[in-house]
């Protein structure tokens, strides 16, 4: 008698310890802002936009927008926005980023693949060093985008460097997603 009470006792408690186990919610794996805001878990209302889970706060990716903010800055289309081809880009850069009163722009996609080119072109007079507004449009290949992440993308506004000199180079890059 002692002996099935033994057994029952271990298989109740068995049975209790995995409906216990597998009745917990799980907690998904969150890597990244765009996981734990899919997560609801909230989201700060700051600039780049931050989420916390599970004690870990995530940013949002918005490029290096905020390191060039004194060199040019981008009103369309914002960080993260999502694109089609035309896309127009419109802002403001300093005179020193054109040369001869344009600078080249480029959508890449996730892999860095060149799918579209064009030039942003002055809008005012450019030899200075104040902000000056830009405009341009890229069209871009969608169809030559392939991979996991074919939705995702950079928009890349090079400054204009004509003396072909890397210590001259600089760029904005913005992540998009692709509609």
């Amino acid at each position: 008698m002692k002996k099935y009470f033994i057994i029952i006792f271990i298989v109740l408690f068995t049975v209790l310890a995995f409906l216990y186990f597998y009745s917990q919610p799980k907690v998904s794996e969150i890597n990244s802002f765009t996981d734990c805001m899919a997560a609801g878990n909230p989201v700060m209302e700051s600039y780049p936009r931050q989420c916390n889970a599970n004690g870990e706060t995530f940013r949002e990716d918005i490029g290096n927008e905020l390191e060039k903010d004194d060199l040019i800055r981008i009103s369309e289309p914002r960080p993260n926005a999502q694109i089609t081809s035309p896309v127009t880009v419109k802002g403001f850069a300093r005179g020193n980023w054109f040369f001869e009163g344009d600078f080249p722009m480029m959508v890449v996609d996730w892999d860095g693949k060149i799918i579209g080119t064009g030039y942003a072109t002055a809008e005012g007079g450019w030899m200075t060093t104040e902000f000056v507004p830009f405009s341009g449009t890229i069209a871009f290949d969608k169809t030559q985008i392939q991979g996991n992440y074919s939705n995702k993308g950079t928009l890349i506004l090079q400054k204009d460097n004509p003396s072909g000199l890397s210590e001259h180079d600089d760029a904005l890059e913005i992540p998009i997603v692709f509609k």
